[in-house]
C-alpha cells in the first residue's frame, strides 16, 4: 500500500463496492484465491489496498492505476513538498487530477532549479533515492567568490559536515569558470551542496540539478514545465 495513500481499503470491502457481490461473497472470493493483487493472489480478506494497486476477480481487471514518472524542470521558488500552508509547491505546476496520485523522488530546496522526478512508483522512487544506491547527482553551481583551486581535492576527499558528525561520499568538481563549476555528488543530505561550499568559506548563489543517475533534464524544457519520462528513461534508473 502507498503510503501516501488516504482511501486504503480492505480487499473484501474494494470487492464489494466494485462488483454485484455481498460483502460475505466477496470474503469468499478473496479467501478461496480468485483475487490477484498486482499480479498476485491474495487470500486475506483483511489486506489493504489502495488507487496504486491493479486488481483482478476471475482474471477480469476491477482497478488499474496507470504508472506515472514526471520530469520537471523547477523553477526557483517552489517548495518539494506535496502541500505547504505558506509556499507555492511543485506539485502546483501539475494538473489537479495527477497532483493527489504523485510523490517527489528526490527534493530540491526551494531556492534550487533544475531536474526534479515525480512518480506513483513507489518501488521505482526508492531505487532513485536510496542511499545505498548511491545515485550521482550532478548540479551546476554559482558561488558569490571564485573557486578555490584546491577545492577539487578536497570535495575528493570529503567534506566534514557537523551538524551530523559525517563526511560526505567523494564528489566530483569540474570548474566551469571563476565562479561556477559542475559537482557531482552521491549523497542527498540536507542543503549539502551549500553546506559543502561554505566549509571551504564560499557562499552558493545558485544551484541547478541536471542530471540524477542517467536521466538528464530535457533541454526543451522551460522553467515549470514537465513531460512523461521515455520508457527507455524509466529504465535508466
Amino acid at each position: 500500500m502507498h503510503t501516501r495513500d488516504k482511501t486504503a481499503v480492505r480487499l473484501d470491502r474494494f470487492i464489494c463496492k466494485h462488483t454485484e457481490h455481498s460483502h460475505q461473497t466477496s470474503r469468499r472470493l478473496v479467501a478461496s484465491g480468485r483475487v490477484t493483487v498486482d499480479d498476485q493472489v491474495l487470500t486475506d480478506p483483511r489486506h489493504a489496498v489502495s488507487a496504486f494497486n491493479t486488481i483482478r476477480l476471475d482474471g477480469q481487471l476491477l482497478q488499474q492505476q496507470q504508472a506515472h514518472y514526471l520530469m520537471l524542470n523547477k523553477p526557483a521558488g517552489y517548495l518539494s513538498a506535496t502541500s505547504d500552508p505558506e509556499h507555492t509547491t511543485v506539485l502546483e505546476l501539475l494538473p489537479p487530477a495527477l497532483r493527489p496520485l504523485l510523490h517527489i523522488a528526490g527534493r530540491l530546496d526551494r531556492a534550487t532549479t533544475g531536474l526534479l522526478l515525480l512518480t506513483n512508483d513507489g518501488s521505482w522512487s526508492r531505487q532513485i533515492t536510496a542511499p545505498e544506491q548511491k545515485i550521482p547527482k550532478v548540479y551546476r553551481v554559482t558561488t558569490a567568490e571564485p573557486i578555490n583551486p584546491e577545492a577539487e581535492i578536497r570535495f575528493h576527499q570529503g567534506i566534514h559536515l557537523a551538524r551530523e558528525n559525517v563526511t560526505t561520499s567523494p564528489a566530483q568538481l569540474e570548474r566551469l569558470s571563476d565562479c561556477s563549476c559542475r559537482l557531482t555528488i552521491y549523497e542527498g543530505r540536507h542543503h549539502q551542496v551549500k553546506r559543502m561550499f561554505a566549509a571551504i568559506d564560499n557562499e552558493v548563489i545558485a544551484l541547478h540539478r541536471e542530471s540524477m543517475g542517467l536521466i538528464r533534464l530535457d533541454e526543451q524544457l522551460q522553467p515549470g514545465e514537465f513531460r512523461e519520462l521515455t520508457e527507455a528513461e524509466r529504465r535508466l534508473v
